[in-house]
C-alpha cells in the first residue's frame, strides 16, 4: 500500500504545528488563535489535526526502519 502522499500531508500539518509552537515560545504569539479565534471550532480541528498528524508520524519510524532493510 503507497501511503507516501498520506505521510507528505501529515508532515506538512505537522510542521505546520512546530512552526506555530515555534511562535508561541520566541514571540510569544498563536497563530492559530490569530487566524481561526482563541479555542474556537476551527482552531480546535487544526490543533487535534497536528495532534493526530504527530500521532501518525510515529509510524514513520517502523516503516522507514523496515524500507531500508528491504
Amino acid at each position: 500500500m503507497d501511503t507516501r502522499g498520506f505521510d507528505y500531508t501529515a508532515l506538512t500539518i505537522v510542521i505546520i504545528g512546530a512552526i506555530n509552537w515555534g511562535l508561541i515560545g520566541l514571540l510569544n504569539f498563536d497563530l492559530v488563535s490569530f487566524l481561526f479565534g482563541n479555542m474556537t471550532w476551527l482552531s480546535r480541528v487544526v490543533y487535534t489535526l497536528v495532534g493526530l498528524s504527530g500521532l501518525y508520524l510515529c509510524s514513520l519510524f517502523g516503516r522507514v526502519s523496515t524500507m531500508s532493510h528491504a
